[in-house]
């Protein structure tokens, strides 16, 4: 989680919405990724849908059973599609997202097989949100 929140801090430095995002298989990082909507004026190029690209990219498949994503806050609907469709092994947030989480809207997006586990770093995945929020008003 730690390497995600370098990338979410990446983000905040490029003026966007703090949120990384890493892929691990085994005992690998195959990719990391933080938001770019801004920079790339598309508002599907969240963290985890970036990672996850580049992921399967790096294993040449499609599927990612025996791989974890580590995302700083909790993935949205959206996200939680394509972590669905990629079939992640696990999913691992900080931050919970009250107002765009998956667990409020597609609690069963995710592969019937992917273990999630939410909470981990969450004071400071918070608190990269808290202080980029503050500063923009």
């Amino acid at each position: 989680m730690r390497r995600a929140l370098d990338e979410a801090r990446q983000a905040a430095a490029e003026g966007e919405v703090p949120v990384g995002a890493i892929v691990v298989c085994g005992d690998r990082v195959i990719a990391r990724a933080h938001n770019q909507t801004e920079r790339l004026n598309d508002p599907t190029a969240h963290a985890e849908m970036l990672a996850i690209t580049a992921a399967t990219g790096a294993m040449g498949a499609k599927y990612l059973p025996e791989c974890r994503l580590y995302v700083t806050v909790e993935p949205c609907v959206m996200c939680a599609g394509a972590i669905g469709w990629a079939q992640l092994g696990a999913v691992v947030y900080g931050a919970p997202d009250a107002k765009r989480g998956f667990t409020v809207y597609a609690p069963q997006a995710f592969h019937p097989r992917t273990e999630v586990r939410g909470g981990v770093m969450e004071a400071e995945c918070a608190a990269e949100m808290t202080a980029f929020f503050r500063a923009k008003r």
